[in-house]
């Protein structure tokens, strides 16, 4: 793996930490953001989205399953923000069918106040399955991951 100990240990607690992630999709051909909440799954081999059918992101996803996650910490004042750590994830959504009672449960102990969303049938969850990654773990340390590479961080 192209990423040492030190820092797989931080990407791995950036991406347990860090419970927003922006969610780039195709919408007509052309790239969209949107903030979005996001699990991941306990060994990194998947995110999970909660997302509306209404949403723009949830309609591409629909129509084509190329997307990206970035996730960073939080800006928290420093002279210089291009030292914050991030990881952008490109890889594949495909929508869960059924009620996933487990992915459920921890979306809940993640995200209390979402419980809502349970009642309306226009949400789901999406699961991406990453295929590369892009890890700047600060100012000229960057790392280029892939999936097995995610993988092996969330050992660490």
């Amino acid at each position: 793996m192209s990423v040492d100990v030190k820092e797989s240990i931080a990407l791995a607690r950036l991406l347990r930490a860090q419970r927003i992630a922006h969610l780039a999709t195709l919408r007509k051909g052309a790239p969209m953001a949107s903030m979005t909440l996001c699990l991941p799954a306990p060994d990194f081999s998947a995110f999970h989205v909660h997302v509306s059918r209404l949403a723009w992101h949830t309609q591409d996803m629909s129509m084509d399953a190329r997307v990206a996650l970035s996730i960073a910490e939080t800006d928290d004042g420093r002279a210089d923000p291009f030292t914050l750590m991030r990881v952008s994830i490109r890889g594949d959504a495909a929508q869960l069918q059924g009620e996933q009672p487990e992915l459920r449960e921890s979306w809940l102990q993640r995200f209390p106040e979402q419980k809502i969303n349970f009642e309306l049938p226009d949400f789901s969850f999406w699961r991406i399955a990453p295929r590369e990654a892009r890890f700047v773990a600060g100012f000229g340390r960057i790392y280029t991951l892939s999936a097995a590479d995610l993988v092996a961080c969330s050992t660490a």
